[in-house]
């Protein structure tokens, strides 16, 4: 590392608690907001089936309303017990856990809701703390969503990518970034698109919990024995998301009625029917890049889930590959996102823009709280 790296890196360590409620992950990652210059430790503390019913009971629901202290409670428990064990990162990146979404003030104003308060953690863990990172894209009209962008841009920077590849996050939610490596940064023109694709192991984790009192369809092993429903498919894809022009984001429960759909369906049939539909909307998704990608780097739980790897590389007929193919550990990529995220942040740097989030003009978001 040159003396350069030295003044202009920060140690950080980032947190990421997703829509599928499994628990918090922590990551390290030494940056100076631009470029990565080492990945560091990762950590990860599952929340306990009773801490997940208080953040379940809690979805959807804003600051004020009843479950939210409780379900906020939780989350800056977990995440403080969590990032007590990276002693030697001098900032924190806390994404919070998101409860509600709503960038488009269809239930009132714009407004995005991630539970947990950066500025309790900060006196708790005696270090600054980067938090609140979506707010203000999504005061700016944003939609406040999704935020990896332009750390994907960096990880293709790392991984030496010279062509247009797509990152492809399978959590709760699906969300795809459109990365063109040959640009020179995330805010360059052409350089990132990026957009949810629509629901992906969430509605899926709620059918295995609600029919089979289990955590998710391990390697896919019940989709693949199943059949597609068609109908229930082709309902899905006529939902107008799917062709609204990106940037776009959905909350977890945009497609609740999902799991009503398939209550008709034995639970092998259920299973395979919603895999589809998540590798559907994936592959709808990449109609909008805005030159074809050259493979699809995969990171989250759903490249974990075989079945949906399958149904997702057959549709669309490019390489498809989980992220430790690059050297990328797909676990905690998005905890070290936040990680990097927080350094642009303290850096003066934009952390979205509009075609990432669809903000009007590049824009730094977070709050940053310190231990006094």
């Amino acid at each position: 590392m040159t003396e350069r790296d030295r003044t202009a890196a920060l140690r950080a360590v980032g947190t990421m608690s997703g829509t599928s409620l499994d628990g918090v992950d922590a990551a390290e990652v030494v940056t100076d907001g631009e470029r990565i210059i080492a990945f560091g430790p990762t950590a990860y503390r599952p929340y306990s089936t009773g801490e997940r019913e208080v953040l379940r009971a809690a979805l959807g629901c804003w600051p004020g309303e009843p479950g939210v202290d409780a379900a906020a409670a939780i989350v800056e428990r977990a995440h403080a017990e969590l990032l007590a064990r990276f002693g030697a990162a001098e900032l924190i990146g806390f994404h919070g856990q998101t409860l509600a979404h709503d960038p488009r003030g269809r239930t009132g104003p714009r407004r995005t809701h991630q539970a947990g308060n950066g500025a309790h953690l900060a006196r708790a863990l005696g270090r600054p703390v980067v938090w609140d990172f979506r707010s203000s894209d999504v005061e700016m009209g944003g939609e406040g969503a999704p935020l990896a962008p332009f750390f994907h841009f960096a990880c293709a920077k790392w991984a030496g990518l010279t062509a247009p590849v797509a990152f492809l996050n399978l959590g709760g939610v699906g969300n795809v970034t459109w990365v063109d490596p040959r640009r020179p940064g995330p805010e360059a023109a052409g350089a990132v698109l990026a957009f949810d694709t629509g629901p992906a192991n969430a509605p899926i984790n709620d059918l295995m919990m609600r029919r089979l009192g289990r955590e998710r369809d391990e390697d896919g092993a019940l989709a693949a024995s199943g059949r597609i429903d068609a109908p229930v498919l082709n309902r899905f894809l006529s939902n107008p998301y799917f062709r609204r022009m990106p940037p776009k984001s959905l909350d977890r429960n945009d497609f609740h009625d999902l799991l009503r759909r398939v209550e008709g369906l034995s639970d092998a049939d259920a299973a395979a029917t919603l895999t589809a539909c998540a590798a559907a909307s994936v592959t709808a998704g990449f109609e909008h890049f805005p030159e074809p990608a050259q493979a699809v780097y995969v990171t989250g739980g759903g490249r974990l889930n075989a079945t949906m790897m399958g149904e997702i590389a057959q549709r669309c007929a490019l390489p498809v590959a989980p992220v430790e193919d690059l050297g990328l550990d797909g676990d905690m990529l998005e905890a070290q996102a936040f990680a990097y995220l927080a350094v642009r942040v303290t850096r003066g740097l934009p952390t979205s823009g509009p075609t990432t989030t669809g903000v009007p003009a590049l824009i730094g978001g977070g709050q940053i709280s310190t231990p006094h």
